[in-house]
Formats: structure tokens, sequence, C-alpha cells
């Protein structure tokens, strides 16, 4: 299950729906189950996230909480863990890159659950990994730029 919400920003249900399609089609790419969090937050709520749990002060479009640390899950109710995305960033990269905001939302819930599931885009070749795996997912739900 995949729950969206977000206290901050009032989200359509358009893109709340959208959000969720696109994190329940990145988990049936990768042939997981589980459950996970959206929230959809402030660019002030995740910078102090960023300053505090990444030692990076500064504002980022996403960022993702595991429930599992390494090897070791940290809860045993098949809770991958949370994802935050910042609505103001997605709206800036969403009008930078020239396509929609719910293509922007959609493709950070994909980017999301793919860190998640232990992706990550530190080495160049890890990068085209995760790049491929994004459009992949997106074109395979009919999210295109």
């Amino acid at each position: 299950m995949v729950d969206v919400f977000s206290e901050t920003v009032a989200l359509s249900e358009q893109e709340r729906t959208g959000i969720a399609r696109a994190a329940e089609a990145a988990l049936a790419f990768e042939g997981k189950d589980g459950d996970l969090t959206i929230l959809v937050d402030t660019p002030e709520h995740i910078r102090t996230l960023n300053r505090d749990f990444r030692h990076v002060d500064a504002v980022t479009d996403v960022l993702t909480f595991p429930a599992w640390e390494g090897e070791i899950p940290l809860a045993a109710d098949g809770y991958l863990g949370d994802i935050m995305i910042c609505y103001a960033r997605a709206e800036e990269q969403a009008k930078e890159y020239g396509h929609s905001l719910l293509r922007e939302l959609s493709f950070l819930a994909v980017h999301g659950v793919l860190h998640l599931l232990g992706y990550d885009h530190m080495t160049e070749p890890d990068e085209r990994v995760m790049r491929e795996k994004q459009t992949d997912i997106l074109e395979g739900i009919g999210v295109t730029r």
C-alpha cells in the first residue's frame, strides 16, 4: 500500500493519485511488495530534514528514509520506508525540464521508491541503471515528457 499525503501542500486528487500510481508501478516493475508513505512537503521542512539527517543544509527534491539499514530490515511488517517530496522543487523542475508537474511528481515518486529498494546513483553505472529503470517505469504507465 502506498499512502500519499500532505499537511502543508494542497495536493489535487489527480496529483495524489498520480504519485501513488507511479510508486506502485515502481514496486511492480521491481517485483516487490511492501508499504510506504509519501509525504509532499515544503522547502523549509525538506531543508531541515536534509540538514539533520544528511548533513546537507539545502533544499532537495526528494528524500528517502528506508526502513532498513544495510541488509537489516528495521520493520518486520513489510514496511519499506518513507519518501518526502518537495512540492515547490517539483514545480520548479517541471518548468525547467518543460514537462507537467504531474510528470515531475511521478518521477520523484519512482526515484524515491528505487532508493527505498536499495538503488543509488553515486557512480555513473549506478546512475545509468536508475535512469533506465525510471524511464521504463514511467513509460509503462504512460507518463512521458
